[in-house]
């Protein structure tokens, strides 16, 4: 029974050194921010795809700002900051992903949207962390866009966050 209990003091003892190491904080919601990075400054995401949608850069921008500050203890600032995200939308499509039979109408339509983010860590100084890559998400949808614009553009900008915040701070 002694040794039961001593190598489950080990385990925890080593389970606690593993998570407090290397100046990162972990957290259970999937993201590692070190713990010396305090500011983040987002920059507006110009949008510059041929098909424009007139409040996709500001609500993009938003959905960025607001997924850090809910996910996150970081401070948004304007200027220098210890962490940097910028970038331009680069596409937002509407295509068919199924036509009718018998017909040349679609079925079912894609809306489609893509952001190229230059993320830069301005405390490591190795630059490992940084990145500058291209994200995309879509929504199928039916019917006319103009009646689901809204939703389907603020669902895609939900999916596109998830994967901008991951790939910063959980290296996704």
């Amino acid at each position: 029974m002694q040794r039961i209990i001593t190598a489950f003091t080990l385990l925890s003892l080593v389970l606690v050194m593993a998570f407090s190491s290397c100046g990162v904080k972990y957290r259970f919601s999937g993201g590692s921010i070190p713990e010396n990075m305090k500011t983040v400054n987002v920059q507006f995401f110009e949008n510059i795809a041929p098909l424009v949608y007139a409040t996709l850069s500001q609500n993009f921008t938003e959905g960025l700002k607001e997924r850090i500050r809910s996910q996150s203890r970081l401070s948004q600032v304007n200027g220098d900051a210890d962490a940097m995200f910028e970038g331009v939308i680069t596409g937002y499509d509407i295509s068919p992903a199924a036509v009718e039979a018998n017909s040349d109408r679609a079925a079912l339509n894609r809306l489609t949207i893509t952001v190229k983010v230059k993320y830069t860590n301005r405390l490591d100084e190795t630059g490992e962390s940084n990145f500058e890559q291209s994200f995309t998400q879509f929504r199928e949808f039916s019917g006319l866009v103009q009646n689901q614009e809204d939703g389907l553009t603020m669902q895609i900008i939900s999916l596109l966050t998830e994967d901008i915040y991951n790939r910063a701070f959980a290296n996704w």
